[in-house]
């Protein structure tokens, strides 16, 4: 017999299905009256498209979609809980301690704290907190509070990082708070039913953080942490994070002698003469692109008048990352960027409809100011080297030129072995120009990306100032994900720099101005690269390809022959005729990542060969040295991976 649903509200499924039930019922009774699994394993709901606690109850009709741990938004939601039950142990632990924020971020979460000083030993401690607040299986609740309730619940309790965030909300803002056990936070949730759905997480390290990211604010004590839905996921992650820090780019370069920073010139690399070799080689590289794609390369001054920067609008949008300097009363500033040098070259000369499109390139040296506490090696440096070029082309050209850079960026890519995935980033808040060039941009951009059926994802707001743009996302051999390559469309700088050229109809016309980047920055890039292979870098790439090696010094002339033979097969190469024993010496190779090592003894100085050890191969045997110096040559040019 069928029960009657007296006061019924009628909900949509996601299968497109329309079910009745009693108002007022929550959303976790309706995900159990589905099924059994996913009233088990759903964490979240989308009620009408916004995510909600499962506790949210059903007022009136609408449309459902429940979320679950294999959701991203459900991992945030049980991240989000975690980053509550670790403050929750912590106010256990450390009486007296304030409450700042607690994101989550990728791969995991954090929460900054002030008034207790932590130190490392605390994390364990903190922990097997953590661990009994999952024991108890705290139910969670949300309470919605008025705006001065909630100012004097937390002067109460002398909560002042939570009374700014009050403070600052604006005046129709909902405010909510959790509860779990004795725990309360100012929140926005969603969150988890209870705090015994966790399963595994892990503390990771201490860091200092400013209030609000203000140098001139609270340094605040940040303890950086992770969870995932099963140990098996959370140890996976832990090995992946071993993994790179191995794979440290700071550790390795300083090992292999690629690179080095100094105090007196902070966030700036210093190359190595091995260093330069792989720069060297990525120019060389980027070069038989520019030229098979018809670019044209050039170089701007990299200090130009402060008049350029503010016709650009980079002195209204990005000053704060400028250096400057006066000279002969006029004020100057170090270029960050290369376009508003590139469009005063486009401008030198009247140029007609027949020179476009003009595809512009240049290795420009930049400087951006960062703060001392966001730069990370050859990541995030002050002074870079951009491989930047500007696209200047009728409107008419657009297309055909996105298209163009999307199919250089991938075959770049494909040589380094990189899948990649691609965001849409549309207009952020602090933008110039028209609407309606804003959207013809935008709608230019999505439709290159559709008409070569590339998958993609929208990013709200994180366009250029001036312009839309398609980001490129590279997946190293540990699955991050680095930002490298950009295609931005941009309206507005030749509208600010009056840029033209004479049409077919003598007319006067404004071109449009593509900026392309694929590496993004010569620095940053070697970085990555430097973590993708662990310093054993492709024969290409490799400073040193072959290094050969003497058994004895009798064997030193003919070791002298065979590297003569190489380099004047282009290979780079050098010999190892130390007094020490062929073991140490193969060892120190195998340290120093060398692709091939040449053994050379008395048999292979007779017969003009050599004993071939290939590095993750071992040893190949004896060949002869022509053939074995013609194989890592022909290695070399094709740029095998």
């Amino acid at each position: 017999m069928s029960v009657q649903v007296t006061d019924p509200v009628r909900i949509r499924l996601m299968d497109g299905s329309v079910r009745e039930f009693q108002k007022g019922a929550t959303l976790a009774e309706v995900a159990g009256s589905l099924s059994r699994s996913l009233g088990k394993n759903a964490v979240a709901a989308k009620w009408n498209g916004k995510l909600v606690d499962l506790s949210t109850p059903v007022q009136e009709d609408g449309e459902v979609e429940f979320v679950t741990l294999d959701d991203p938004e459900g991992l945030e939601v049980y991240r989000h809980t975690c980053a509550h039950v670790m403050a929750q142990a912590v106010s256990r632990l450390f009486p007296g301690t304030k409450f700042a924020i607690g994101p989550v971020i990728e791969d995991g979460f954090y929460y900054d704290f002030a008034d207790h000083e932590f130190t490392p030993e605390d994390l364990p401690k903190i922990e097997q907190e953590m661990e009994r607040v999952v024991k108890e299986d705290l139910p969670i609740r949300r309470e919605v509070l008025g705006r001065e309730e909630a100012l004097a619940m937390f002067r109460d309790r002398d909560d002042r990082f939570k009374v700014e965030i009050i403070q600052d909300l604006p005046p129709d803002a909902v405010i909510t708070v959790y509860h779990q056990g004795e725990f309360t936070d100012l929140c926005r949730g969603p969150h988890l039913p209870s705090t015994g759905r966790i399963k595994a997480f892990k503390l990771l390290s201490l860091a200092g953080a400013y209030w609000r990211g203000d140098s001139n604010r609270e340094m605040l004590t940040r303890i950086y942490a992770t969870a995932f839905p099963t140990q098996r996921q959370l140890d996976e992650y832990l090995r992946r994070v071993e993994e790179a820090r191995k794979r440290d780019h700071r550790r390795v370069g300083r090992d292999l002698e690629l690179f080095f920073f100094a105090d007196e010139a902070p966030g700036m690399p210093f190359l190595l003469p091995k260093g330069m070799v792989i720069r060297n080689e990525l120019e060389r590289f980027m070069r038989e692109f520019l030229n098979e794609y018809d670019y044209e390369e050039v170089k701007t001054p990299i200090l130009m008048d402060r008049v350029l920067w503010e016709r650009s609008g980079h002195w209204d949008h990005y000053k704060e990352n400028m250096y400057f300097t006066e000279v002969d009363e006029r004020e100057f500033a170090l270029k960050p960027m290369n376009c508003p040098g590139h469009a005063l070259t486009f401008k030198h000369r009247v140029r007609s409809y027949r020179d476009l499109p003009i595809r512009m390139a240049e290795f420009g040296l930049l400087h951006r100011h960062e703060l001392s506490g966001a730069l990370h090696g050859l990541l995030r440096v002050r002074e870079f080297t951009q491989d930047d070029a500007h696209l200047f082309v009728r409107p008419d050209q657009i297309q055909d030129e996105v298209f163009a850079c999307m199919d250089l960026i991938d075959r770049v890519y494909a040589t380094f072995g990189f899948p990649y995935r691609v965001e849409l980033s549309t207009r952020p808040e602090n933008s110039t120009g028209s609407d309606e060039l804003w959207e013809a941009a935008t709608e230019g951009l999505r439709q290159a990306l559709e008409s070569r059926g590339l998958e993609y994802q929208i990013n709200e707001g994180d366009g250029a100032f001036y312009g839309p743009k398609i980001d490129f996302h590279v997946k190293d051999s540990l699955g991050r994900s680095h930002q490298c390559g950009t295609i931005q469309l941009d309206f507005q700088m030749p509208e600010k720099f009056d840029l033209t050229y004479v049409g077919e109809d003598n007319e006067r016309h404004r071109p449009v101005m593509i900026h392309r980047a694929v590496l993004g920055s010569f620095e940053r890039f070697f970085g990555l690269l430097i973590e993708h292979y662990n310093g054993a870098f492709p024969v290409w790439l490799a400073p040193v390809q072959v290094r050969i090696l003497t058994i004895g010094a009798g064997h030193l002339p003919y070791a002298k022959e065979v590297q003569s033979r190489a380099r004047a097969m282009g290979l780079r190469v050098e010999v190892d005729g130390r007094a020490e024993k062929i073991g140490y010496k193969v060892r120190e190779a195998q340290v120093q990542k060398i692709p091939y090592m040449l053994v050379i003894g008395d048999q292979e100085a007779q017969t003009g060969e050599v004993s071939v050890r290939k590095r993750g191969q071992g040893d190949l045997g004896r060949r002869s040295a022509e053939e074995i110096l013609a194989a890592i040559a022909e290695e070399a040019r094709t740029r095998t991976p």
